[in-house]
């Protein structure tokens, strides 16, 4: 318990799946954890139930950030960690994938986690360092055809991260920026991607955690405890790593 007691945190899309995994985990674990989302009454009811605060938030909308910075340094005194988790996924190969999807795709991964990450430098400049977590995907390293554009959003957050650990490291200020590379993961967004492209639906199984081990899909926990160790200090020398998650289903 406590390791990462004292920290203040922010995370994004935090009111289910993942985001709500790593809000779960970090507050368990001692930090002041700040969660965001689009969804008021999932936030909402998630806040309460963990002792955390929700603020809505379109990752998107390029003024929230500072906003939100300036609220949570002016409440708990600083930000130590900035969880960039916020993301949608539509199903669309390249010859469905309209400019609209691209562009809502993009707003929300990339622009959102560039966004944030821009926001979050000096407030962690000024607490002496901290730690900037970026929910990437493995579809950043393989190619996955349908999805197109979520794999595009992807791969951007990958370097977009590298190229901010590099830029913090030159600037010696104690900020480290990784990203998180998680694949089949027992969430709505995947739940929902089982049912369009397979027809499978995991909550009308029988025994849904028999049915998770068969698929191979992992708990959203094993997500969570990563960021855990990324935001906590035992990471102090871990930057511009991308940490993937998936029990080797890249590999073969």
């Amino acid at each position: 318990m406590g390791r990462v007691e004292g920290k203040v945190a922010i995370v994004t899309g935090g009111a289910s799946g993942l985001g709500a995994a790593d809000s779960r985990l970090l507050a368990s674990e001692g930090a002041s954890v700040v969660l965001t989302d689009v969804d008021v009454a999932g936030g909402e009811a998630l806040a309460a139930e963990i002792g955390a605060e929700f603020v809505h938030q379109d990752v998107g909308e390029e003024e929230s950030w500072p906003a939100l910075v300036d609220h949570v340094v002016d409440r708990y005194g600083g930000l130590d960690v900035l969880v960039n988790n916020a993301g949608i996924a539509v199903i669309a190969d390249v010859s469905r994938t309209t400019t609209e999807i691209w562009r809502r795709t993009l707003r929300v991964h990339l622009d959102g986690t560039f966004f944030g990450c821009r926001a979050a430098l000096p407030a962690m400049k000024a607490r002496g360092g901290g730690s900037i977590i970026n929910m990437s995907s493995t579809a950043a390293l393989v190619g996955i055809s349908p999805y197109f554009a979520y794999s595009a959003a992807k791969g951007g957050i990958r370097s977009l991260t590298k190229s901010l650990a590099v830029y913090c490291k030159e600037r010696r200020n104690g900020i480290r920026c990784n990203s998180v590379h998680p694949g089949s993961i027992d969430t709505p967004m995947v739940e929902a991607a089982l049912e369009g492209l397979q027809d499978v639906r995991l909550s009308e199984q029988p025994d849904r955690e028999a049915a998770r081990t068969a698929m191979g899909l992992g708990e959203p926990d094993d997500v969570a405890y990563s960021v855990l160790y990324l935001a906590s200090d035992e990471s102090k020398h871990v930057n511009g790593a991308e940490l993937v998650i998936d029990n080797a289903d890249t590999v073969v």
